[in-house]
């Protein structure tokens, strides 16, 4: 072979060669960054519109469906989920992978554009918000104080912590959580306000009035120019108070007189504690380029030199760090990664029974992990779980051209050919057979690039590092391979450890397995019956299986999702909160397996605007250096089982999929329709046929119509004539209802708002919504209808108390309720979504439409495109085979082996009780390439005996027998590298279990079964079938025999 024959021929030249391969992934490696996972970014946009007053009906009609429907053509949209509530209106939209998201984002401002000239002239313009991966936190830090109250805590870690954190490199924004940020709270008092002729307007054209910053001029001197500022600006409760609101006859009318004036937190609403203490969190969200190790690094640095000067009394910590499982992860595979090093060198010296024909073998491994990491680099990739995985599982594979060509050698100097020859003609020899069996691995791996959704980047980064380190192992095996076996063995030497070899075990298996040979190749028919009976039993097996998008994982924390009836106060939710927390706060004791429970309700304008009926509680367990814990899930059904106790809330606890970017044990689904009546009517029917379900629990809808509102209506021709108008109506029950900024104050250098609202009491009682005030504009209202020349709002308005939809859900642009179902323990997400379809047969009519979202979507669009993978890589295997072997059958005959290797994957995945996923499908597809090795060793022999005039049954019985060690050494090196990932713990343990078990049992069953079917297939194949090259030899002949001298006519 020209190669292995320039290699020996120029040893400096292979040297260099290698060198420089190494040199370049060392290059490459400086430059990968370190994630968990490869970048698989869902670009998103959302579209926020305010159109204050307007009843979600409306919003839904003139401002959501239009926005909708401007939208609709952009390119690349995955879908559009939207949803109108009470004066506001959200549009999200995701789109397909890998679609750019600052292209999206110009696309969405056109269509925007558009919606904005048909939206009515009162809508407030619709604001744009981008998102991507990057918009979870990667970092949450917690902060306590005994010293301070929330306002002081809030305060100081917005001006300690809030600037400092954002300019550590690498994150993009901090959010803060639990904060009650200080204002200027304005308490009107009704009574007061009435007995002094004052409205809420009166109070907020007086603020206007006088709280205010403006420049005034300058002043212009022939050597210097002074501005004017004149300091209108109230910053102080009591200069509030001083405020004048109206003149009187009997004096002036003060702020003071008629509200309570206060420091307090702009939104009371929501709440956040840590075990059991009120707290407040910072939210770090990383740049989407950036390192979530380094940002983390970066952050905790910055952590460090701030807590310095920290107040007495006030303790910050790490509270959720996802570099931490990442690190570990990493970590683990890298423990993996040098154990299989260390085993399959101990495989290879046990066959060769020499140290260095040993290191020769593993001389392969540098080389190719070098390349990878070359390769990576120039791809644009990172070092992250899936390329490291691909590194392990690279390490069984690496090695087996090398060991097929030093093998060889071996053998020939063990026939006594010196060892520069036998270098020569034994590389020469194999050359075929090694490039036959590395073509046919990448080609197997190589449409696992074809893989869509959110695991189609990952998997192209794992094919990458796999199939880059594969091509470059062949390159060391056949250049330096030899150069080395050539200069470094010994003839003697190893002729002496080859000898002893041979007079022990290996030669006596060598014995039996030529009796079985024999014994098989007598009884074709009986073989053929066997082989077809495994087919069988691998398609049984198979399909018995339950499948997912990926095994549980235990990343050291969950989440528990917090529901409360419609209407709930933030009272009753703190006081079912606190149940709550006394039931998962001694998990938390000295003895306890859980590191912290974070406690949050919403309704503090975080969170997408959930109501305050909505929370959740997230519980980090210990990390597995710190303290040995119960497996994750069964602290998780635990703690479900413990939580029925709070009958008041509805909890459903969620374990996160990285893999999937949502919750892996929840299927998720949007119910579409035409009405909102029917998607109720069809929603309840569901959810009876749910409650028989033993599989699918705690169903939960986005659309409840019994939240209690209450509904206000203007008598507009009455207000009219009374001189009022909708605004000022509107305006007033805001204010006093709701809340109203009116201005901003500066205390210590920042500014804060100033809010005007009526107090607590008077927001408790619904009665007193129809005695609120507004002054009338014209002077002929009857004097019974008005005191001086305020008008009561009863006299314009009416208050109905009715049940009614918090918001209105839309999905793909149509009516639709969004729903959640927790898989109940120990079910697959493939078990659920077949349940759930059984349910809606039962229960929905046919015009019903169910579209799955989240894990749910991810499981059934990865599932179909890994199964077109695998159907492309049987597919590319047999023709690479077909152009090697210059033939139809021979392929086949190979490729008859590969369900066999199969079946040992699916009957280990059985025995250990796993589950079909994405990591076990890659397994089975690189279990094609390596049992499809054994085979193509044993054919190309054969053919190479055959071309020498042996039968067929002669050169397949002694091609066997040749290429035992050879196969027994790669199948045990491949099964010894992926050992350290089958009994794999800690971190992502297992995902890297799945894809272990399934090659060892593959690998092991097929190594044993290919031995013999192979041969006989080939004995009953191959006989009419012409070697490689019997063409041109045919053809050489032909010209030879009919020559024709030059110039002959």
């Amino acid at each position: 072979m020209l190669l292995t024959d320039i290699s020996v021929r120029r040893p400096v030249t292979a040297m260099v060669l290698n060198a420089l391969i190494i040199v370049f992934g060392l290059i490459g490696y400086q430059k990968l960054s370190v994630r968990e996972y490869p970048r698989a970014d869902a670009a998103a946009i959302a579209i926020n519109t305010s159109y204050p007053g307007a009843a979600p009906e409306v919003i839904d009609t003139v401002v959501t469906r239009v926005i909708e429907d401007e939208l609709a053509g952009v390119e690349g949209i995955d879908f559009i989920s939207a949803a109108s509530r009470d004066g506001y209106s959200s549009v999200f939209i995701t789109f397909l992978p890998g679609r750019d998201l600052e292209a999206a984002a110009n696309d969405v401002r056109e269509g925007m554009s558009r919606a904005t000239a048909q939206l009515p002239a009162t809508v407030d313009r619709p604001v744009m918000y981008k998102f991507d991966s990057s918009a979870d936190p990667v970092f949450i830090l917690t902060l306590t104080s005994t010293s301070m109250t929330p306002i002081e805590l809030s305060d100081w870690a917005r001006r300690g912590f809030l600037d400092q954190l954002n300019a550590v490199p690498g994150v993009a924004n901090v959010m803060i959580w639990g904060e009650r940020q200080q204002s200027m709270r304005i308490w009107l008092d009704r009574a007061a306000m009435t007995a002094r002729r004052i409205t809420s307007t009166d109070v907020e054209d007086a603020l206007n009035r006088e709280n205010i910053d403006i420049v005034a001029g300058r002043i212009e001197a022939s050597q210097r120019e002074l501005t004017i500022r004149a300091d209108t600006r109230l910053a102080t409760p009591e200069a509030f108070r001083r405020l004048v609101v109206r003149q009187s006859p009997t004096g002036a009318i003060r702020l003071g007189d008629v509200a309570r004036v206060e420091i307090g937190p702009r939104e009371p609403r929501g709440a956040l504690r840590i075990n059991g203490k009120s707290a407040v969190s910072l939210a770090i969200l990383k740049q989407t380029s950036a390192n979530t190790l380094d940002v983390s690094a970066g952050v905790r640095k910055r952590i460090a030199e701030l807590s310095r000067s920290m107040p007495d009394g006030t303790t910050v910590e790490a509270g959720q760090d996802d570099a931490t499982p990442i690190r570990a992860s990493i970590h683990e595979i890298f423990v993996a990664l040098g154990a299989a090093l260390a085993l399959v060198a101990l495989v290879v010296f046990a066959f060769l029974r020499s140290a260095t024909a040993a290191a020769i073998t593993m001389f392969a491994v540098p080389v190719s992990l070098a390349a990878s990491f070359g390769v990576l680099s120039l791809l644009g990739y990172s070092i992250n779980v899936f390329t490291l995985l691909a590194m392990v599982l690279a390490i069984g594979l690496v090695v087996d051209d090398a060991i097929i060509v030093v093998e060889n050698i071996v053998t020939r100097m063990h026939a006594g050919e010196p060892p520069l020859l036998a270098a020569y003609r034994g590389g020469r020899q194999i050359g075929f057979a090694v490039i036959a069996t590395t073509a046919v691995l990448m080609s197997v791996i190589l449409p696992l690039t074809l893989v869509t959704g959110t695991v189609g980047p990952m998997l192209r980064e794992f094919a990458a590092a796999l199939v880059s380190s594969l091509f470059f192992s062949a390159v060391a095996a056949l250049t330096f391979g030899p150069v080395l076996c050539a200069n470094l063995l010994k003839a003697q030497k190893l002729h002496a450890h080859v000898v002893d070899n041979t007079k022990g075990g290996f030669e006596r298996l060598k014995r039996g397995y030529l009796r079985l040979l024999d014994f098989a190749l007598a009884r074709p028919k009986t073989m053929l019956a066997g082989a077809v009976g495994a087919y069988a039993l691998f398609g049984a097996l198979y399909l018995t299986l339950p499948q997912e998008l990926a095994p549980s994982e235990d990343t050291r924390q969950f989440f528990i999702s917090v529901n409360g009836p419609e209407g709930a106060s933030q009272q009753f939710m703190l006081d079912e909160l606190a149940k709550a927390e006394q039931i998962l706060l001694p998990y938390t004791g000295p003895d306890g397996e859980v590191k912290r429970v974070l406690v949050r309700l919403f309704g503090d304008g975080s969170n997408g605007g959930a109501g305050v009926n909505r929370g959740n509680i997230a519980v980090l367990l210990y990390d597995w250096d710190e303290k040995k814990t119960r497996p994750l899930e069964v602290i998780m059904e635990e703690m479900r089982v413990k939580l029925l106790d709070v009958p008041g809330l509805r909890f459903a606890v969620i374990n996160p999929q990285n893999l999937a970017g949502a919750p892996g044990n929840i299927v998720s689904f949007q119910l579409g329709g035409n009405t909102y009546d029917e998607l109720v009517v069809w929603r309840d029917q569901l959810f009876e046929r749910l409650a028989q379900s033993k599989l699918l629990n705690g169903p939960r809808a986005s659309y409840d119509e019994t939240k209690p509102q209450l509904r206000v209506r203007i008598d507009r021709e009455r207000a009219q004539d009374l001189g009022l108008d909708a605004g000022t109506i509107s305006r007033t029950l805001e204010v006093m209802m709701a809340g109203r900024r009116v201005g901003r104050f500066i205390d210590r250098g920042r500014e804060y708002d100033v809010m005007l609202q009526a107090a607590p009491s008077v927001r408790a009682q619904q009665a007193e919504l129809q005695n609120f005030y507004v002054r009338s504009s014209n002077p002929a209202v009857p004097s019974d209808l008005r005191a001086d020349d305020l008008i009561p709002l009863a006299a314009v308005v009416q208050a109905e108390e009715r049940a009614g939809p918090s918001q209105l859900p839309r999905f793909d642009r149509r009516a639709a309720i969004g729903i959640d179902v927790n898989l109940a323990p120990g079910v697959t997400m493939s078990e659920g979504i077949a349940e759930l379809r059984r349910a809606a047969a039962d229960s929905l009519p046919p015009e019903a439409r169910i579209t799955f979202v989240g894990s749910a979507k991810q499981y059934a669009a990865t599932g179909q495109s890994t199964l077109i993978a695998f159907g492309l890589a049987i597919i590319v295997a047999f023709l690479v085979l077909a152009a090697q072997f210059e033939s139809i059958r021979l392929p086949l005959l190979v490729m008859a082996t590969v369900p066999l290797a199969l079946l040992g994957g699916v009957a280990a995945l059985h025995l250990t009780g796993m589950t079909i996923n994405t990591y076990t499908q890659i397994g089975m597809v690189m279990l094609i390439g390596l049992i499809a090795k054994n085979a193509i060793l044993i054919v190309e022999f054969s053919n190479q005996l055959r071309t020498q005039g042996r039968s067929t049954i002669e050169a397949v019985r002694e091609a066997a027998a040749a290429r035992l060690r050879p196969i027994l050494m790669t199948s045990i090196a491949a099964i010894g590298g992926a050992i350290p990932l089958a009994i794999a713990h800690g971190a992502g343990a297992e995902a890297r279990s799945a894809i272990g078990v399934t090659i060892i049992g593959g690998v092991a069953l097929g190594t044993a079964m290919s031995l013999f079917v192979t041969p006989v297939l080939y004995g009953l194949m191959a006989r009419t079938v012409r070697p490689v090259g019997a063409v041109g030899r045919e053809l050489a002949q032909m010209e030879a025999s009919n020559a024709i001298p030059v110039g002959a006519d």
